[in-house]
């Protein structure tokens, strides 16, 4: 029996997948992941094959986890999960609005008129 061949391709857990795959991982619909990819440009960037379709690695998937945990769980505002993601991610921040005062999560506020 012939051993296969080492290709040199890219491990298969490696590899990035198309938008319907990470959808499936991260647990959200594809056109809000397109929406995410609008709003976070600047964590989020997939690599485009020649025909234009996005393909997402292990490290665009992290950071489409961590916004869904952000927006979803946390309650975090798009502005503040910017804030959040920059802090995480250690990059600038765009324009601060507010005066550069933190925006807490929606449920901290909610806590605070109680």
């Amino acid at each position: 029996m012939r051993k296969r061949q080492h290709t040199g391709r890219t491990p298969i857990q490696d590899r990035p997948v198309p938008i319907s795959t990470a959808s499936f991982l991260v647990g959200v619909e594809t056109h809000t992941i397109r929406y995410w990819e609008r709003e976070f440009a600047e964590f989020l960037n997939p690599v485009r094959t020649q025909g234009g379709q996005r393909r997402y690695r292990r490290e665009d998937i992290e950071v489409l986890q961590e916004i869904k945990r952000l927006l979803k769980e946390e309650l975090y505002t798009i502005a503040g999960a910017k804030r959040a993601l920059s802090r995480k991610f250690q990059t600038t921040p765009p324009a601060k609005g507010n005066n550069g005062v933190h925006e807490p999560p929606m449920r901290k506020q909610r806590e605070a008129r109680r």
